[in-house]
């Protein structure tokens, strides 16, 4: 009976133990704090004034910001975080940091985030370089459609005088009178980007980076004009005048594509403007919009003097244009704002997604826009907004609408050798089409009852149906 009184104390003696040993660990656990680091710092510098980054912690928990950034992101999970920081002003950031608090209230290490910097003059869509190292890029297209050109971007493209003309990196320009069958090269007498072009008022106008301007009244031989700015110019359009934009809010304008006067005024704006649309002889407006929710007005016609409207917001507009008397913008983070009093008011609109949009157009009246993750919206009044499946996961960069259709392009912006072409008689349904070539496009044009449209590496595919 001892005996078994001893091996009942013994086994009783190491429950014990074990009991106060597991506690010890419970509470050691409770007071470990979580561990922070870095995954991937902010890209640096960076025209994004809301510039993403991810960081890991050991456990979940409550994040506290410090310094000069903020993020509507409170809470953190165990492993990686990826967080949006608040829109920033431009300039260098070193003093921000993050803690994390668990639940147990152990605050972990500070996490000091490695110094970025904003800039408007960051070289981005802009001064986008070649993507191949030289020689010629082949396409084909339909019918068996082959063609060849210079190994560049191609940014914009349009078409006048029965002949398109495409402009992109490295002063390329291209010209086609056969439906875009065959391209030929033209001397644009610079190295610079170019990032539009349009043809109005009997001449082609080409702008771009550090503040080029060429005009040609055949789309063949081109002259240099003097923009008086060094600024890259990333837009452009015409209604009584021409009016191009820019970096840094730079605006110019011109009666005839050749002599530019400067409108800037940095009190007005002073963040890149991305796009420009003019109303109708009805509306003589011109609409500006931009980084940081930007949106201006010009009300003479002339773009002689500019108003600041109040967005409401400082999300990045990307793109705007005007139909059915409305002019309407979208931007980052799905946002979509409409305007029925000639860009004076605007009014933010439930777009349903968070994806960034790319850019928008009126036809066939519909307004329809497209973005990132092959999102497609349309909307008969711009106002009520419905999601429309594209079918593809790609982000989809230019549309227009000809030949009573809608065509929209793209590609992924990581992997350049993606393109993806959809078409829609309505804007509801989408078909995805073969291009024949593995480009992601960014441009689309209609003319001469044919479809161009231009991408990376210099690829040119038309079609005509």
């Amino acid at each position: 009976r001892k005996k078994m009184n001893k091996v009942l104390y013994i086994i009783l003696i190491s429950l014990f133990s074990l009991t106060v040993f597991s506690c010890a660990k419970e509470e050691e656990k409770k007071t470990e704090a979580p561990v922070l680091t870095e995954v991937y710092a902010v890209t640096t510098p960076t025209s994004d004034p809301s510039p993403n980054y991810t960081f890991s912690s050991t456990k979940a928990g409550t994040i506290t910001y410090g310094g000069s950034c903020s993020s509507g992101t409170t809470s953190a999970t165990s492993g990686n975080n990826t967080i949006t920081f608040t829109s920033l002003s431009d300039g260098t950031y070193s003093d921000c940091t993050i803690i994390v608090t668990d639940s147990d209230g152990n605050a972990s290490n500070t996490l000091t985030v490695t110094s970025f910097t904003i800039s408007d003059d960051t070289p981005g869509d802009d001064d986008t370089s070649s993507s191949s190292s030289g020689g010629k890029f082949v396409a084909v297209g339909t019918s068996g459609t082959i063609i060849t050109s210079t190994s560049s971007n191609l940014w914009g493209v349009t078409f006048a005088n029965s002949k398109f003309v495409s402009v992109g990196t490295d002063g390329t320009i291209l010209n086609s009178s056969d439906n875009g069958t065959t391209w030929i090269p033209r001397n644009s007498g610079t190295t610079n980007h170019l990032r539009d072009v349009i043809y109005e008022n009997s001449k082609f106008v080409s702008v771009g980076a550090s503040g080029t301007i060429l005009s040609s009244s055949d789309g063949t031989t081109w002259t240099s004009r003097t923009s008086g700015t060094t600024k890259g110019l990333r837009g452009i359009a015409y209604g009584s005048t021409f009016v191009t934009v820019g970096e840094s809010g730079t605006i110019l304008t011109s009666s005839d594509g050749i002599s530019w006067e400067d409108r800037t005024d940095t009190n007005v704006a002073s963040k890149k403007l991305r796009g420009i649309t003019y109303g109708s002889s009805d509306d003589p407006i011109f609409v500006a919009v931009g980084r940081t929710g930007t949106i201006l007005t010009s009300s003479n016609g002339y773009g002689t003097s500019w108003t600041k409207r109040d967005s409401g917001t400082r999300i990045k507009l990307n793109g705007v244009t005007y139909g059915n008397d409305t002019f309407v913008t979208v931007g980052n983070s799905g946002t979509i704002l409409t305007s029925s009093d000639n860009g004076t008011t605007w009014t933010s609109r439930t777009s349903g997604t968070s994806n960034y949009l790319n850019g928008v157009t009126y036809s066939n009246s519909t307004f329809v826009v497209v973005g990132q993750n092959g999102t497609i919206l349309t909307s008969s009044d711009g106002i009520t907004w419905t999601s429309r499946t594209s079918g593809t996961t790609q982000d989809i960069s230019g549309l227009t609408f000809g030949n009573s259709t809608f065509i929209a392009v793209g590609g992924d912006d990581i992997d350049l050798d993606n393109g993806t072409i959809l078409t829609s008689s309505d804007g509801t349904t989408w078909t995805s089409r073969t291009s024949g070539a593995t480009n992601a496009y960014w441009g689309i044009n209609y003319g001469n009852n044919t479809f161009v449209t231009t991408g990376t590496s210099g690829s040119i595919l038309t079609s005509s149906d």
